[in-house]
């Protein structure tokens, strides 16, 4: 049964990871009803080491996009430019993270918090939705050095559970004069360098101790997660250049009042 619960949760990883949904969000909330172990420790790094195949993806979805090598020198140059400044916009995440992690972890990874920052953050969704923007950035390359500081500020607010790393990255990109394909594109990009940190630091603190069954566990969740955010990515590729982010924000809105009518009745249960 560990093994069928592995690949739900890594199926659900792999929609979420991209979408401005929250994947943790959405792994907390089943986490209510479809517990993966006993093991607490390793339910806490399989939420959190499931995501790194998700990120994966992204490299090999944009490797024409992300490989500076091989390019002419203008190409190389503007590549370069462009990984300078996601690891620009990486750093305000590094530096909160490190001394918020486990207050957050403590204290925020709960349905009743998780379904507060999904309510507020569809909310939001739509009203950004319902107002005009201003183009001025049409492609990826185009974000200043002090945009990509701004947008790295930004998602900090996505340790935050249920909040959404990629719809307060892409949001906030757009805001500040970003086409939608432009934001899209450099928020999967800041995914890569932002949870392979998230990564290292959790496998760090957890000493990578675990068993041979947790593995093969971990082993073929991530074969379904990269396989899953694959897809994911190619599909709101396309669905964005059309279409607008506001049913994402409907469905948030949705489900927060879901878990809150749920937390209400008894049927799961919060931390204090």
């Amino acid at each position: 049964m560990i093994y069928l619960k592995a690949v739900l949760l890594a199926f659900v990883e792999g929609v979420t990871e991209f979408l401005p949904i929250s994947s943790t969000g959405h792994l907390i909330l089943i986490d209510e009803f479809l517990v993966l172990s006993d093991d607490v420790g390793f339910r806490n790094e399989f939420t959190v080491i499931v995501q790194l195949p998700a990120i994966a993806s992204v490299l090999v979805y944009f490797w024409k996009d992300l490989w500076p090598f091989g390019s002419s020198d203008e190409r190389r140059h503007e590549l370069c430019q462009l990984w300078a400044k996601i690891l620009v916009a990486v750093l305000p995440a590094l530096v909160i993270g490190f001394f918020a992690h486990d207050y957050i972890v403590a204290h925020l990874f709960s349905p009743l918090p998780v379904a507060l920052a999904l309510f507020l953050g569809g909310v939001i969704l739509i009203f950004v939705e319902r107002i005009k923007h201003r183009v001025t950035m049409n492609l990826v390359t185009d974000i200043t050095f002090r945009m990509a500081l701004v947008i790295g500020l930004i998602q900090c607010f996505a340790m935050i559970p249920g909040t959404s790393r990629s719809a307060v990255t892409i949001i906030g990109a757009i805001l500040l004069g970003a086409s939608r394909p432009a934001a899209a594109e450099f928020s999967f990009f800041l995914a890569i360098p932002t949870m392979i940190a998230a990564t290292a630091y959790s496998l760090a603190k957890s000493g990578l101790d675990f068993t041979t069954e947790q593995w093969l566990v971990l082993a073929v969740a991530s074969l379904v997660s990269f396989g899953v955010a694959y897809g994911a990515i190619a599909a709101f590729m396309r669905y964005i250049r059309h279409r607008s982010f506001a049913v994402f924000g409907y469905y948030r809105i949705v489900l927060a009042l879901l878990v809150i009518m749920a937390w209400r009745f008894g049927v799961i249960m919060t931390a204090d």
